[in-house]
């Protein structure tokens, strides 16, 4: 990119990423008829951007996230998650799904919408996991700082800048985050990050010495910050109930 055309995409991006400040309430939508336990496909309601996924989503088994990507256990998790996604890529589904905490996270809404602008040039799961392996770099960046960051991952991962500073502020996106967000409130969800498999709310589990224990007990941590404990302690029993052979994971 020339550096003329640079100039224009900060630009841009600038003015856009400054009209997000008021676009960032979540608007009202009825979700009430929705199984928010399913994939959910391109609609209207969604602006036409249907859940993002991996895995195998033909699966008995479905991982559900909710995430904010200026959570800091969500950026722990994040790894994690990955990890063990690829370990079942071929037995479990797995959707993850915007839940942007506004008040205490004032760079989330504009980091989605980053993320489901790059998702229209076909780089969503490369922006997701580049904001929350550089989450430090840009978690407290305000205005034109936090506008070239965007801009300059956004290219580094080979989506196009220009067409990026005009898709950021689209309305299809603001409706697929706040028809993420809706899910998520209908699921109850209240911190990120959130996981659901097969509609039980799984991560709020805590292990210690290998097994599932209170989150009071001694040595307590969270099942999503180990691999080995989320794929034996909570992946792996829903599979086999599920029927799904395990012999050659």
């Amino acid at each position: 990119m020339t550096k003329k055309a640079w100039i224009i995409v900060a630009v841009l991006c600038a003015a856009m990423f400054g009209g997000l400040i008021w676009l960032q309430r979540s608007a009202q939508i009825d979700v009430a008829s929705i199984d928010i336990n399913t994939a959910q496909v391109a609609s209207s309601a969604n602006g036409d951007i249907g859940d993002h996924t991996l895995g195998n989503m033909q699966s008995k088994v479905l991982l559900i996230e909710y995430g904010d990507y200026q959570c800091p256990g969500c950026g722990s998790a994040a790894p994690i998650v990955k990890q063990v996604v690829e370990r079942y890529k071929d037995k479990l589904g797995f959707i993850f799904r915007h839940f942007p905490l506004y008040s205490s996270h004032p760079n989330s809404f504009a980091a989605s919408s980053a993320t489901e602008a790059a998702g229209l040039q076909g780089k969503f799961w490369e922006m997701h996991d580049y904001l929350y392996a550089n989450q430090n770099s840009w978690n407290q960046l305000t205005g034109q700082q936090r506008t070239d960051y965007f801009a300059t991952a956004a290219t580094q991962l080979g989506v196009d800048g220009q067409t990026f500073a005009t898709d950021i502020t689209d309305t299809r996106i603001k409706k697929k985050i706040d028809f993420d967000t809706a899910l998520g409130k209908k699921a109850t969800v209240s911190a990120t990050p959130s996981f659901f498999l097969n509609g039980v709310s799984v991560g709020d589990k805590y292990f210690a010495d290998g097994k599932l224990v209170a989150s009071t007990a001694a040595g307590a941590q969270t099942v999503w910050s180990n691999a080995d404990a989320f794929s034996t302690l909570i992946i792996e029993p829903a599979l086999k109930a599920s029927g799904i052979d395990l012999s050659n994971k």
